[in-house]
């Protein structure tokens, strides 16, 4: 996952137990006490520095953030290599935008917005890795060969296997679901249904995500040309900041439902899962 930011990580209540922690508390205000009584420091200094004190015991409590991973696109293939390159173009040149506004209410808040346009850049990373991943499982089912294989069996066995009651000599029952007897070449059938099941799954989620990032990173772009238009203008006005913003967090948000929905993918791949439902990615387009 992305990283949290230092307001995340302010919020919660490993920080509420940091802040009003006793050793903290206590042991800054007897230094400060110290301070005033035996140094000679005012009353103001001394409270200035059991507030130092107290300050560093909380910073050294509070959680600490999940290092960030290295972004490295050239570790994918293309057309995933290509998107994660468009992400870090487009969080390059809108932190060039709002190194280039004035300081002020508009270069603060896009600040702000810079920091989301991070975490959505780190969710699209993440996203393509996962894309790229499902891209190779699906190479391991070879979906001819399944099909040439359902064929045979089909036109052999009537497409139903071959039940041992009254069936061709030479056929050995096997137990199927529910402890009722199925004959091999039925069972073989299931499974290699489940496989085509599965490979048309995967190739579903590849392509929606496939969908999906060209149209987020088409949206990064558009989000970096409005800053570049409030920055040229030096509007400070609440509508324009606003909508940007939301458009961002809106960004953000769908990029973390793609990745969620493709990491429960990758777990139902992996486990060969062929009758479960996968979960639907978020649709592309909506706002």
């Amino acid at each position: 996952m992305a990283a949290h930011s230092f307001r995340d990580r302010l919020f919660t209540r490993r920080a509420a137990r940091a802040i009003t922690s006793p050793v903290g508390v206590l042991g800054g205000a007897a230094v400060g006490a110290g301070a005033v009584i035996g140094g000679g420091l005012p009353v103001w200094a001394g409270a200035a520095v059991a507030a130092a004190v107290w300050g560093v015991n909380a910073l050294r409590l509070l959680p600490r953030g999940p290092r960030r991973e290295r972004i490295d696109p050239f570790a994918l293939h293309d057309p995933w290599r290509r998107f994660v390159q468009d992400a870090l173009q487009a969080r390059a040149r809108f932190a060039e935008a709002v190194h280039r506004a004035p300081s002020g209410p508009l270069r603060d808040r896009l600040g702000e917005i810079a920091e989301r346009m991070q975490t959505g850049v780190d969710e699209c990373w993440l996203v393509a890795k996962q894309g790229q991943a499902l891209v190779q499982a699906r190479r391991g089912i070879d979906l001819a060969d399944v099909d040439r294989q359902l064929a045979r069996l089909r036109r052999e066995g009537g497409g139903a296997g071959i039940e041992s009651d009254g069936g061709a000599a030479g056929t050995v029952e096997v137990e199927g679901e529910g402890g009722a007897s199925v004959a091999p070449s039925t069972a073989v059938i299931r499974s290699l249904e489940a496989q085509r099941a599965t490979a048309e799954r995967l190739d579903t989620v590849i392509a929606r995500a496939d969908s999906q990032l060209r149209l987020l990173d088409a949206r990064l772009d558009e989000a970096v040309a409005r800053t570049l238009e409030l920055t040229a203008h030096a509007s400070t006005t609440a509508g324009s900041l606003s909508g940007l913003g939301s458009d961002v967090d809106h960004l953000v948000s769908e990029m973390e439902s793609l990745r969620q929905a493709l990491d429960e993918t990758s777990v139902a791949a992996a486990g060969g899962a062929a009758g479960g439902a996968t979960r639907d990615l978020p649709p592309g387009g909506g706002r």
